[in-house]
């Protein structure tokens, strides 16, 4: 997909970290600097299953993960393809369904790249019960679950930002740096 003069990606963007680590706001940010984009939220689409959900966590979810994440990967290939700058947004981790989402988009000719957005755990926490106005918002332990699954990347490792010193801004400037670079391209 062909790029706009100005723009900071093509085809489709992976951005991903802890649950309140800025994601949806980095996004928001992303796709405002460009010409044409979607900002796909990803998990959204498990709000769309009404009868014999699971917890996305529970490890009885994981064909419905794939399923779900297959199916916002598709979304977003037909966005991408129709020449929109897309970024696919929401907690894809390297072991669970990365690979899904990337082989989906691959599959349909997308160029693909992934970003993870680091913070500590326990400000990612603080700002998961603030905009929940619940500490309960999930069950216990699944927060700090979640955000450890993005301690160590392995391969994907250089697809870390750290983002613990920056406001939203920067944090969106670090990425098109990155984008620009070539380094966050799977």
């Amino acid at each position: 997909m062909e790029a706009s003069p100005d723009a900071d990606f093509s085809g489709a963007l992976i951005l991903t970290g802890p649950p309140g680590v800025g994601k949806t706001t980095v996004a928001r940010i992303l796709c405002e600097r460009e010409q044409r984009s979607v900002h796909l939220e990803a998990d959204r689409f498990f709000f769309f299953i009404r009868s014999g959900f699971v917890a996305p966590w529970d490890p009885a979810s994981d064909a419905q993960n794939q399923l779900v994440m297959r199916t916002a990967a598709s979304a977003a290939a037909s966005y991408a393809q129709a020449g929109y700058a897309t970024l696919f947004e929401g907690i894809v981790i390297p072991r669970w369904t990365l690979g899904v989402i990337r082989e989906t988009l691959e599959s349909a000719g997308i160029p693909v790249a992934y970003a993870v957005l680091r913070a500590p755990h326990d400000v990612c926490a603080g700002r998961v019960h603030e905009r929940e106005g619940n500490p309960e918002a999930f069950e216990p332990g699944v927060l700090a679950a979640i955000s450890s699954e993005f301690d160590d990347l392995g391969e994907f490792e250089r697809h870390a930002i750290d983002v613990s010193e920056m406001d939203a801004e920067q944090a969106a400037s670090a990425i098109s740096a990155r984008l620009a670079e070539g380094t966050l391209d799977l």
